[in-house]
């Protein structure tokens, strides 16, 4: 009796002719779905960006806009868009003062959530 174990890819040919495709043992494991503690950080963090919305200029505003659906607790969206984002925001938030403190705080607890 003989065991077979087969990781990664495994080709059989059986004779020289008709042999197509192979066999990919290979995935992606599915995404673990996101902490409660993150899907509220990033809810609040959207909160806060729909009040300071108004508060900047326009230019500001439209970059804020670019921003924001990047702003997600998916554990599927990618990592470097979403950093992106939110250092976007943050360094939007950081040029209006005191108003944008509690976005720079709410941008900072994601990151930390995040492990960036």
């Amino acid at each position: 009796m003989s065991t077979h174990n087969y990781y990664g890819d495994n080709v059989n040919m059986v004779g020289g002719t008709g042999n197509i495709g192979m066999i990919k043992n290979q995935g992606v494991a599915p995404a673990a779905p996101a902490s409660p503690e993150l899907e509220a950080a990033v809810g609040e963090l959207l909160a806060l960006l729909r009040e300071l919305r108004p508060q900047i200029p326009a230019a500001s505003a439209q970059a804020l806009d670019e921003s924001v659906p990047a702003l997600t607790a998916d554990a599927t969206a990618p990592p470097q868009e979403r950093h992106r984002a939110l250092l976007a925001v943050a360094g939007i938030a950081a040029t209006i003062g005191a108003v944008g403190q509690p976005v720079i705080e709410a941008v900072n607890r994601v990151l930390e959530l995040l492990g960036s």
